[in-house]
């Protein structure tokens, strides 16, 4: 078989490349009875000349490939017909944007296995971002506090940007004494409770967090959702109950948002899942919250302060809790300033490339080139030769309707 990497088309532009130069002669090694080549691209955070140096084709021309990797949908146009894409689609939860690229996907014949859905024998993801979401997402909300108050300036990430280089411009400046909540405890959560460690910053308990008032430096606690909320009739959490009845739970979020000066959101939210923050919840005049890092990016979802999501070139906006409407980032103290990006690793392309390339070379491409571990492939596999897979066979009316 023929093995391609395509270029990025989606905008905004991602920068991330599903395999490194070194991963890709390290596959080409391994398998030296299959072909390797690279789509030009002058967006990737790895250049043309650094897959040539490492002995692999770099072309325009992808048609004679048989597996094609991407990391965002590929754009419409750009297609092949009876080839086998592997990409994030973000069409599995019936995403009405993207029903046209699952139509045309369908309509030409294609094989697509979408990342979110590669999953182990127990459920878990083997593909995924989130850790690096979280470390991204602490910083940009850190340096857009930094901007807000005219304390400190960290710099802005470009392609080359790398994790170490991130903690050093974290640890360059003085970082400020204030109360910051992570909300979750998954990957996403455990990414952002990496770096404040990382930078020296002090963890509290979850009872010293809500009865200190002020701190000297800056401290961090971590509320997962069970702390989050709270049934209505009274009874205690239940994990159980709440992933099959979240509709019965209410919001206990209030007691936090009074003693919290950041916000950085790293939980997973469900529609029928409690809104944390709403718009009259917003408008208290005791919310202490004034900077908000979401990172998971739910628009109008649990905090409704994430009016759109933002990009790498503008991170920021202000929402005004009176009117709940948008205004420009930094512009009144009396605003909530937003941090929404919804690619947050892109600031790392570099290395979440490779740490995304390590996965797939571990549990995603012997599948593919030898058949091991290839129900992993088979479970994250929404179309064959254009028909719906059984396990996605739910999306027949999405895909017909128009």
């Amino acid at each position: 078989m023929k093995i391609g990497l395509i270029k990025e088309t989606k905008v905004p532009v991602d920068n991330r490349v599903a395999l490194s130069p070194k991963q890709m002669a390290q596959l080409k090694q391994q398998y030296p009875e299959h072909e390797f080549v690279v789509q030009e691209s002058e967006l990737r955070a790895f250049s043309d000349e650094e897959y040539r140096q490492e002995g692999l084709p770099v072309v325009q021309d992808m048609s004679d490939c048989d597996i094609l990797f991407g990391i965002k949908e590929a754009k419409i146009e750009s297609l092949i017909p009876n080839k086998h894409y592997i990409f994030f689609g973000h069409v599995a939860k019936m995403q009405a944007y993207n029903r046209p690229l699952l139509q045309a996907l369908m309509a030409k014949h294609i094989t697509f296995t979408d990342y979110e859905y590669l999953v182990d024998d127990k459920g878990i993801r083997v593909c995924a971002f989130g850790w690096w979401a979280g470390v991204v997402g602490v910083y940009y909300t850190l340096r857009g506090y930094g901007l807000r108050h005219h304390l400190y300036e960290l710099p802005k990430p470009d392609r080359r940007f790398t994790l170490d280089g991130l903690k050093l411009a974290l640890r360059s400046v003085p970082l400020p004494a204030i109360k910051l909540l992570v909300t979750g405890n998954g990957r996403v959560s455990q990414g952002a409770q990496y770096i404040l460690n990382e930078i020296g910053a002090c963890r509290m308990d979850e009872t010293t967090f809500l009865s200190t008032p002020a701190v000297s430096e800056l401290t961090y606690a971590v509320a997962d959702v069970d702390r989050l909320v709270k049934r209505k009739d009274g009874e205690p959490f239940s994990w159980e109950h709440f992933n099959h009845y979240a509709q019965d739970y209410e919001s206990d979020f209030m007691r936090w948002a009074y003693c919290t000066d950041v916000l950085v959101c790293a939980h997973f939210w469900a529609p029928d899942a409690p809104v944390y923050l709403s718009e009259e919840n917003l408008k208290d005049s005791k919310l202490r919250i004034r900077m908000i890092g979401d990172i998971t990016c739910d628009i109008q979802g649990s905090v409704k302060s994430t009016l759109r999501p933002a990009t790498h070139d503008d991170p920021y906006f202000d929402y005004n809790p009176h009117t709940a409407q948008e205004e420009p980032a930094f512009s009144s103290d009396d605003n909530i300033s937003v941090m929404a990006v919804d690619t947050c690793p892109n600031a790392l392309a570099m290395d979440t490339s490779a740490y995304f390339g390590d996965m797939l070379m571990e549990h995603v491409i012997p599948g593919l080139l030898t058949g091991q571990h290839s129900d992993v492939v088979r479970r994250g596999t929404l179309l064959e030769k254009g028909q719906l897979t059984p396990r996605f066979a739910y999306l027949t009316d999405f895909a017909q309707n128009s």
